[in-house]
């Protein structure tokens, strides 16, 4: 069985907007159910949770309603990413030899092929991030101020879905919280399970951060 928890209880404090990005309208669906819907036609067997703020919990309830949309299973997330996501998993409670996907509720445009390679990843290892090539100039700021180069072809961007064999997953999220937790795969790394595999990702699958996201969002999508 494959599990699918897309996190969206973030108050997205960086966006600018009144409502928190996963609610703003991406044409005429809010962003996350675009999320939702993207993910649920790449993997139509999946069992599916979203992950609100209980603030939230109505205000989707009546977006749903709104949209004629049928919400995935609704999980009370945390104060922080990391609480949301082991709320999530000891709620779905997925068997040791199930696999776990965790995808940011602001990256509607998912592709079929980047989940495609995920899935083919899972099967020869028990963890998989997409990654992409890092284009921009890097430069290293120094405690002094100053900065350096640094060399981009050693680096690349990190995406979800974020995928597990569940039985690693469940632990790593059993373990107490760190303040280095900055994605799922660094929670798994720091369980001692090594590095996941990498896969390749897709420059589409962008995380709306900032209004103007919205736009580019709806260009991939051919939404006008």
């Amino acid at each position: 069985m494959v599990y699918v928890i897309i996190v969206a209880a973030g108050r997205g404090s960086r966006f600018g907007a009144d409502l928190p990005k996963q609610f703003c309208l991406l044409g005429d669906y809010p962003v996350l159910m675009h999320t939702a819907i993207r993910m649920g036609r790449c993997l139509p067997q999946a069992q599916m949770a979203i992950v609100l703020s209980e603030d939230y919990v109505q205000y989707w309830e009546k977006l749903c309603e709104q949209h004629g949309f049928v919400s995935p299973r609704v999980v009370i997330g945390g104060d922080t990413r990391w609480q949301s996501v082991k709320n999530a998993i000891e709620a779905l409670s997925p068997a040791d030899d199930d696999y776990v996907l965790i995808h940011d509720g602001v990256r509607p445009v998912v592709t079929t092929p980047m989940i495609r390679s995920i899935m083919d990843g899972l099967m020869t290892s028990a963890a998989v991030i997409p990654t992409i090539p890092v284009t921009d100039s890097l430069r290293h700021i120094e405690a002094d101020g100053r900065s350096q180069a640094v060399d981009r072809s050693t680096l690349v961007a990190v995406q979800t879905p974020q995928a597990f064999r569940a039985e690693e997953i469940k632990r790593a999220y059993s373990l107490p919280y760190l303040p280095e937790f900055t994605d799922d795969a660094s929670v798994y790394e720091a369980a001692g399970y090594g590095s996941p595999a990498l896969v390749e990702g897709s420059p589409l699958n962008i995380k709306i951060t900032h209004p103007r996201d919205i736009e580019v969002a709806a260009l991939f999508m051919g939404i006008k």
